[in-house]
């Protein structure tokens, strides 16, 4: 197979047109081609007045040596990677104790699923509930204003990557094609099958919740355990002569205790009980930046214009989307975060008395507003006082913010205009907010640090000149954005075992290795297969 990237095609081109684009780069006639597919379709918009379809396209052809000689030149014609996947290990019949997962997230599902694909038989440990049940609370709370905090939008069977808009694209390196292994994993789940291809694919809520169930049948099917509504209240550590320290077991709230040598910690970012409990137990781990902000609406219809001009509305460019930055004055960066296009903001909090905000999107992507955090870096000097800093730090303005809503967690709301302007907000405009239960009016100035209200002050009107109308008067402001990702990193080797822990393998989001639905679940894979490898006594390690 060759491979063929950099096609470009009219947004409205014939079906055949791709292979005919396709033989003629290679220099042959389309009937010499043989099978193909198309591996990305992408789209250029710098030009509305002509969006072109990019596409890069794997084809079978006659004599692949002598077409490679025949284009030497042309650096975007080469052999076809392998991008199967191959399990690394398989379980010895006398396996002397399970794996298992702490976490039921993107990172935990696919460890799990990596494990019990190779026959290791994990225990699925998650605090929250099955993904039904936890629909119906986690509903609770945008529509009533009731939270559960076992049992919310950041903990239960799915993550918090299922109450969103389900974007399955990272700019990590994956030289192993690990992340079209969790594509395929998603696809054989029910996801629909352009997610292996498109530029930017996403599933969505309500097929989030689909594919979940499916994969959680499919873990059980060959012998893994799932066990929910079960916290992990200590993980037991034996210590030996210098200093050595090995995983012996977990214990659960309850006060069962459950014997392993191997945890995958896939806990996510906001198990902040969790991560105490770990440094009392002495395990390695060290402060990090993040990032907070607040969530800015806008008319769709805004976005797809400016993006897209007379093709606004096109099926096959979907609702258009952004990724912007600017570099303040003093010295903080203040860019776009988890851009959801025809999406909502949700209620995201999962302790008692806190405001937290996140976006979300069905696969349609068709509500009226466009939203996305607008959210400012944060460093360690910025919370000095250890790994757990940074928590205390995110509390602190969530609290604020539940303060500003004036409680039963509405969130406080801005106009831009009235941002910009300094002045507090008593009355919304024609952008009508999606967060439930509800905004408050009221001056935002109070829900973030002196330096971040600054940085997207300087912001809001830099990035209008990229989109026109970014910095309208009646787009919304929500506060606050905080868990954009975790503020710590569990320290792990070149095995993916913690630094100072034999047997604890740190991993996803909470652990500092991720940041969204497809890092995690390749961090997931790439996890399970050192657990193995492990479990196995084989030498050689997982590629970095």
């Amino acid at each position: 197979m060759l491979r063929v990237t950099e096609i470009k095609l009219p947004l409205d081109h014939d079906p055949a047109a791709l292979p005919a684009a396709v033989a003629g780069r290679l220099h042959l006639t389309p009937e010499q081609l043989g099978s193909h597919e198309v591996i990305r379709r992408g789209y250029d918009a710098r030009r509305r007045t002509r969006i072109e379809l990019v596409y890069t396209v794997d084809v079978a052809v006659p004599d692949e040596a002598g077409v490679l000689a025949r284009v030497q030149d042309d650096k975007h014609v080469v052999r076809a990677p392998d991008m199967g996947y191959r399990l690394v290990a398989q379980a010895p019949a006398n396996l002397p104790s399970r794996p298992i997962v702490i976490g039921a997230g993107p990172c935990g599902l696919l460890a799990a699923l990596t494990l019990a694909q190779m026959g290791f038989r994990p225990i699925v440990l998650e605090r929250g509930k099955v993904v039904r049940e936890r629909t119906k609370d986690t509903w609770a709370l945008w529509r009533r204003g009731v939270l559960t905090p076992e049992s919310n939008v950041q903990f239960g069977e799915g993550g918090a990557g299922t109450f969103s808009d389900g974007k399955l694209y990272s700019g990590i390196k994956d030289p192993l094609h690990l992340g079209r292994r969790v594509l395929s994993e998603f696809v054989a789940a029910g996801a629909p099958d352009e997610i292996m291809y498109v530029s930017k694919p996403h599933i969505g809520t309500f097929r989030l919740v689909t594919v979940v169930e499916t994969m959680r049948r499919q873990i059980e099917a060959l012998g893994g355990e799932y066990r929910f509504e079960s916290r992990v209240e200590d993980i037991e550590i034996a210590e030996g002569a210098g200093g050595a320290r090995q995983v012996t077991g977990v214990v659960l709230a309850n006060g069962e205790r459950l014997a392993t040598n191997h945890v995958v910690l896939a806990v996510g970012h906001s198990a902040r009980d969790t991560f105490p409990m770990l440094e009392a137990r002495g395990v390695a781990m060290v402060a990090k930046p993040f990032s907070l902000g607040f969530r800015i609406e806008h008319p769709q219809a805004l976005i797809d214009t400016c993006r897209f001009g007379a093709h606004a509305g096109n099926p096959i460019l979907g609702a258009a989307d952004y990724k912007i930055v600017h570099h303040a004055k003093n010295g903080r960066s203040v860019y776009s975060f988890c851009m959801c296009p025809g999406g909502q903001v949700v209620a995201a909090t999962s302790e008692p008395g806190l405001v937290v905000t996140n976006g979300m999107s069905q696969y349609s992507r068709a509500e009226r507003n466009a939203n996305a955090g607008i959210v400012v870096g944060i460093t360690p000097e910025d919370y000095p006082g250890g790994p757990l800093a940074g928590i205390a730090f995110q509390r602190h303005w969530e609290r604020q913010a539940f303060i500003a809503g004036g409680g039963d967690y509405r969130a406080p709301a801005q106009l831009v205009g009235d941002f910009l302007a300094g002045r507090a907000s008593t009355t919304l405009g024609s952008v009508t907010p999606s967060y439930k239960p509800g905004v408050t009016p009221t001056d935002l100035s109070t829900c973030l640090p002196d330096y971040a209200i600054a940085a997207i002050r300087e912001a809001l009107p830099a990035f209008d000149r990229q989109i026109k109308g970014f910095s309208m008067n009646d787009a919304v402001l929500t506060g606050v954005e905080t868990r954009t990702s975790s503020p710590l990193r569990i320290s792990r080797g070149e095995t993916f075992q913690s630094i100072n822990t034999q047997g604890l393998y740190p991993a996803g989001e909470g652990a500092g290795f991720a940041g969204g639905i497809l890092s995690a679940g390749v961090d997931g894979i790439r996890v399970a297969e050192a657990v193995a490898l492990s479990m196995t006594s084989t030498v050689a390690t997982p590629a970095l």
